[in-house]
């Protein structure tokens, strides 16, 4: 990474940068994706009480088929996708059907009698960069194979953006990837992820058994986030459906594996919506819990980072 984009990722964990410009400062994004979000030029009725569903996500999600209304690539302008330091550039089929050809980032490790523990980590926004890959190197250096996927129609890459949906079916895809790798204990394969990176770590939770997941600023509520980031829609916002197979705060019993929940204290509050999560999850038997750290959004990743490898190790144990 070039000197000017690594002081602009380090202010970023220093809440100089927004959201936005987190991701230009890391994916090399164009000052367009800068701008903010606009005002809200969709319409959609937002439910008083955010509904519960009986049905296991990972059942309603072989039933359901997002409907996309604006197809094309992701909103985020992003450059073509390298292989940064401490990687190695690898090829996943990326969705249900693997019909699409999708870059991640593997740490370099080499398989052993010794079986190591894998991590597969969603990056935030909508596309991904080296100022992701960096936030890695504390899993690889705790002995943690790292798989660092990129999702449909990022950094140039086929496929449609769909705004959470389609991409969980990446994610799983990239999970199967690495499961088919050797050297790494299958019983302890995590997941994580951070901003929409941890909104996806939940969904994909929801729909497959991990060892454990710790989504880092994660939302749970598509209605919250699409009424602010209104662009990113590219469904039907009339059909209700759209947006509650968007929402893990929907689905709390579908939960399939112990989590935590990482969000810096200095974060737009979304505590009612994680409560309703957990109050859900728990009323099905499931392990879960929340934890603040010091920091905004953007800069509480590191620590969230290591504070996920210990949380690891400790279901692990």
């Amino acid at each position: 990474m070039a000197d000017g984009r690594k002081t602009s990722f380090t202010r970023s964990f220093q809440g100089v940068l927004t959201r936005r410009a987190f991701l230009a400062a890391s994916s090399g994004l164009s000052a367009a994706a800068l701008l903010p979000a606009s005002a809200s030029a969709v319409a959609f009725p937002v439910p008083e009480m955010l509904p519960l569903e009986r049905e296991d996500y990972a059942d309603a999600r072989r039933r359901f088929r997002t409907d996309l209304v604006n197809k094309g690539p992701s909103p985020e302008k992003s450059e073509p996708l390298g292989t940064p330091p401490g990687a190695r550039r690898v090829f996943y089929r990326g969705g249900p059907d693997g019909s699409i050809e999708l870059i991640a980032w593997l740490s370099h490790y080499q398989p052993s009698a010794k079986l190591k523990p894998a991590v597969v980590f969603l990056h935030g926004g909508n596309a991904t960069g080296e100022g992701h890959w960096e936030l890695m190197k504390p899993y690889w250096e705790a002995g943690f194979v790292v798989l660092h996927p990129s999702f449909r129609g990022e950094n140039g890459q086929a496929g449609n953006f769909s705004g959470f949906y389609d991409e969980t079916a990446d994610a799983l895809a990239a999970a199967r990837y690495l499961e088919a790798l050797p050297g790494f204990d299958k019983d302890r394969l995590f997941l994580a992820g951070h901003s929409n990176g941890g909104t996806l770590a939940i969904l994909a939770a929801m729909t497959r058994k991990f060892r454990a997941a710790a989504p880092i600023s994660a939302g749970v509520n598509a209605w919250r986030f699409f009424s602010r980031y209104d662009r990113e829609i590219r469904f039907d916002a009339a059909d209700p459906r759209e947006f509650i197979m968007r929402s893990s705060v929907c689905f709390g019993p579908s939960l399939k594996c112990p989590t935590l929940l990482l969000r810096g204290t200095e974060e737009r509050p979304f505590d009612k919506d994680h409560q309703l999560l957990i109050d859900r999850a728990r009323s099905a038997g499931v392990s879960i819990d929340a934890k603040l750290l010091p920091g905004n959004h953007n800069g509480v990743v590191p620590a969230a980072v290591l504070e996920s490898i210990r949380f690891f190790n400790e279901v692990a144990a």
